[in-house]
């Protein structure tokens, strides 16, 4: 409980007394290392979000590009490398026929 300070400068805390909540929970070091983990995997989640979501949309981007390349049989599914592939060679064989036209 506050009492006088001596010579009138205010208020101060009874000896012995302590702040109420102050020594309860876990000591301020575990509160700060629980806190940072807290922090790290707050991250790690937003971060594998985002790679899942840029994963989702390169995945969609190529599928868009199989759609207008042309191949035989229709329904085979290029791998992502052939993907790229093809439509590198098919854009360069379409600028040699603009070329040569």
């Amino acid at each position: 409980r506050p009492v006088e300070a001596p010579g009138g400068r205010g208020l101060r805390r009874a000896e012995g007394k302590r702040r109420p909540g102050r020594s309860r929970g876990a000591p301020r070091a575990a509160r700060t290392a629980e806190t940072a983990q807290r922090i790290k995997r707050s991250r790690r989640l937003k971060a594998n979000n985002r790679e899942r979501n840029r994963m989702h949309n390169l995945n969609a981007a190529l599928d868009a590009l199989r759609d207008v390349l042309p191949t035989f049989p229709e329904d085979a599914k290029l791998t992502k490398i052939e993907t790229l592939r093809f439509a590198h060679n098919y854009i360069w064989a379409l600028t040699e026929t603009l070329r040569l036209a």
